[in-house]
């Protein structure tokens, strides 16, 4: 079987982009895409000589996502491929012209369904001010009738998780299967850890890193590593810069690193912190407990659905940077009892999301 996979772009590698690269890899499938940044994906270790642009996109927003949304909805593959994977929210359009076809979700659009009053908040406090919220409550309105039209286009629906999947079902009335994405649990391994702490994620705001960074504030002894992706985009890039100017001297901030060197990172980690809002999965989670490291996270989303509470880390409800503090002195103690205290369980939990168990069920789907 021939396959097509759809996604927004690959210019800022995150999970989403990862989920699709692997799907290429391990389907022999083609990715059409619009922005490339062919290092970070070699960075990775995949390949890119299956990867094509449809054209480039602009960096900022909205016009990245319109033009995006665009070149997608023209794009006519038919009879070129047999089937279809749309693994992108504004790559969906492109189901009009090309069938059979799946929509693997990582979210309906976040920023016109669950987070548009967070989005909205943040715009009024940016320059643009209140003209640019009136602005954005006009694109919400059109877009959110596009997007229910466009799904007509959709044969089957695929989810990340049972939190998307909710999603779906609420914002776009939906049926869907859940398939949790593919995490290559055997490049993995487990170290003696060091004296630091990791945090993987892309520095956008609602990933809310700033918590984390006050939290070691407070804890000058302990030391935080985040490797934080961002795309070349005004608010991202405002983001990242209002990270690297609340840091203390305790937390260093890591732009882009290899795929050897991010493995070796969780593995001597103490353990693994992540502050996301209403994760859709979180694949980071797992490849640290894959690594036997221990997760502290955000009590919703995805982590409901990964992280064992008190076997694999710490759950913390209505997290804050004091319930931060709280959870690394727990798990410390812990560590010094025991040092393989949460090692087994984490990477029995992993084992539960590996790429064999996600590429069998999306084959068992392509029927």
């Amino acid at each position: 079987m021939k396959i097509a996979i759809f996604h927004n772009y690959l210019d800022n590698i995150g999970g989403a982009e990862i989920v699709s690269l692997t799907l290429a890899k391990e389907l022999d499938a083609d990715i059409f895409t619009t922005n490339i940044s062919k290092e970070k994906i070699e960075k990775l270790g995949f390949n890119t000589d299956n990867i094509f642009s449809i054209g480039k996109t602009p960096n900022n927003a909205p016009l990245r996502q319109e033009i995006a949304y665009w070149k997608f909805r023209k794009l006519n593959l038919k009879n070129k491929y047999d089937y279809y994977i749309i693994a992108g929210d504004w790559a969906m359009s492109g189901a009009k012209k090309n069938e059979p076809n799946t929509w693997y979700v990582h979210s309906p659009t976040r920023e016109i369904w669950d987070l548009y009053q967070y989005t909205r908040k943040n715009i009024v406090n940016t320059k643009y001010g209140i003209i640019a919220k009136y602005i954005f409550d006009l694109w919400v309105f059109i877009r959110r009738i596009i997007n229910k039209y466009d799904l007509k286009n959709v044969n089957k629906i695929i989810c990340n998780s049972k939190n998307v999947q909710n999603r779906v079902k609420e914002y776009l009335n939906r049926n869907s299967i859940i398939i949790y994405p593919p995490i290559d649990t055997q490049k993995y391994y487990y170290n003696n850890h060091q004296n630091y702490w990791l945090s993987v994620n892309r520095l956008i705001n609602h990933k809310r890193v700033e918590i984390q960074i006050n939290a070691f504030k407070k804890l000058p002894q302990e030391k935080l590593i985040i490797v934080g992706s961002y795309e070349k985009s005004e608010h991202f890039e405002n983001y990242a810069q209002y990270c690297n100017s609340i840091k203390p001297n305790n937390v260093e901030i890591k732009s882009w690193v290899s795929d050897n060197e991010l493995t070796k990172l969780y593995s001597n980690c103490k353990g693994f912190i992540t502050t996301s809002l209403d994760e859709d999965f979180g694949m980071t989670v797992v490849e640290a407990m894959a690594s036997g490291k221990p997760v502290i996270a955000p009590n919703e989303g995805g982590y409901k659905e990964t992280v064992l509470n008190d076997k694999t880390g710490i759950l913390i409800k209505d997290i804050n940077e004091e319930k931060i503090i709280q959870a690394i002195e727990k798990i410390n103690l812990e560590l010094q009892r025991n040092p393989l205290k949460y090692k087994n369980n984490c990477q029995k939990q992993a084992k539960n999301f590996d790429t064999s168990i996600f590429i069998k069920k999306i084959y068992e789907n392509l029927k």
